[in-house]
């Protein structure tokens, strides 16, 4: 291998290779070329991969439902989802930091795709133990989904880091807007080739993740992450010293993970509590599925949709700011769901859309902090472990979701989703404290 020898003050060499990656350390223009290049190919392996997530938000407790005979474990599917999620992002955050995004993201869509073809075997031949672990298996790809938002941060100047995820998440849309719409034209489909009509928004699932894997794959190069790696080794052993923080700044961005990570998580439970038991609620009071399709549609369009605005927000008005109106968009949320006629689809239609949007706010202004806060030779790596805990929130979500509405009612379940969001402001609070060395 060529090496192109660059040396700091200190006479240390920093081996370079020649050609490909290395044609980005010393060109601007080229770095601004590739972030936007990068940028556009998450577009759409988010725009393949939305489509599969919404098989299991929109009828995986319908598919439970039908295959256990109860209400009780109906929020179980996304439990299973969102615990394989988290075992997924944990993998993927460490493939991502060793290998690069390319290689873990496009592993967990590929295998998310596979768990999807499991889920509709599983409802083929009634096996319940299968779908439950093809479920952990799906979940790989709702994580790979989740994390390409942090693809397009990698080459992102600190001004541009909350407009970056909010575009990567704005792609989502069109197929996560598109797959609950899909729900009968999937089920007819599915019924004319033999499989159970619940399982076709799976089918859709399968082919979207293993689409967008296989975009990722073949046109994420060179990998973003590692030329923010080969940058900041650049920069460091050419005597930057911006990576040496004073204490006083070294513990704000400590404080900046904890509130990014709590941000994302308190949002993460609110937000998949009550969607879950959406579709059962609208089911057991006489809704058809067009009109769960059309709800939820909604819901995961407000989830998506408004996030270019979210992230320019965020970058000129600040993480806190966006913090705090999160936390009353899920509380404004919560009570409409609560005290929503049963037969109101207009009202239900405003709560989710404002849950949706709470978690838009949540989610973007907690990335962009996690982001702001960790330093490139471990950000992929924390990225993954913070994504976990995101995963166990809404896993804990979706199994206290189904138990909860079980024993009291979708009513109380609302309300206590609410409230809890109300958490996030004792949280920011701290976050804007002094300490005695800042």
């Amino acid at each position: 291998m060529v090496i192109d020898p660059k040396v700091d003050d200190n006479a240390k060499v920093l081996e370079i290779p020649v050609g490909g990656i290395h044609l980005y350390i010393d060109s601007p223009e080229r770095q601004k070329r590739l972030y936007k290049r990068t940028l556009g190919v998450a577009v759409i392996s988010q725009m393949l991969g939305g489509a599969g997530l919404a098989a299991g938000v929109t009828v995986g407790a319908l598919l439970a439902k039908n295959m256990l005979g109860t209400d009780r474990f109906a929020g179980l599917p996304v439990a299973l989802l969102t615990l394989g999620s988290a075992g997924a992002a944990l993998l993927i955050g460490r493939l991502s930091q060793r290998y690069g995004r390319r290689f873990g993201l496009a592993a967990g869509f590929l295998a998310g795709g596979i768990g999807a073809i499991g889920v509709v075997t599983a409802a083929v031949i009634n096996s319940i133990i299968l779908l439950f672990a093809s479920l952990l298996i799906y979940g790989a790809g709702t994580a790979a989904n989740l994390q390409t938002r942090y693809a397009g941060t990698d080459l992102a100047s600190p001004s541009q880091r909350a407009t970056a995820i909010s575009i990567t998440m704005l792609a989502t849309t069109f197929g996560a807007v598109a797959g609950p719409n899909l729900i009968d034209v999937m089920g007819r489909f599915a019924l004319s080739v033999g499989v159970p009509a619940l399982a076709g928004p799976f089918i859709l699932g399968a082919a979207a993740f293993i689409l967008a894997g296989s975009v990722l794959l073949l046109f994420l190069h060179p990998d973003p992450l590692k030329i923010a790696k080969l940058l900041s080794e650049v920069n460091s052993s050419n005597g930057d010293s911006s990576s040496k923080l004073p204490i006083g700044a070294s513990l704000k961005k400590k404080r900046e993970l904890v509130v990014g990570a709590a941000l994302m998580v308190l949002t993460q439970l609110v937000m998949v509590a009550i969607m879950t038991m959406t579709p059962v609620h609208m089911r057991n009071h006489g809704h058809d599925l067009s009109d769960i399709g059309l709800i939820i549609s909604i819901h995961i369009g407000a989830m998506y949709l408004p996030s270019l605005g979210t992230g320019i927000l965020a970058d000129k008005i600040g993480r806190t700011a966006m913090s705090i109106v999160a936390g009353a968009t899920l509380l404004t949320a919560g009570v409409l769901a609560a005290f929503a006629p049963s037969d109101s689809m207009l009202v239900l239609m405003i709560a989710l859309a404002l849950l949706g949007l709470g978690w838009n706010f949540g989610l973007i202004s907690g990335t962009a902090l996690i982001v702001d806060a960790t330093d490139v030779s471990t950000r992929a790596k924390t990225q993954g472990t913070l994504d976990v805990l995101v995963a166990l929130a809404g896993a804990s979500g979706g199994v206290l979701s189904g138990m909860v509405v079980a024993q009291t009612s979708y009513t109380i379940l609302s309300l206590v989703g609410g409230i809890l969001s109300l958490l996030l402001i004792p949280v920011v609070i701290w976050s804007r404290s002094k300490q005695p060395n800042e």
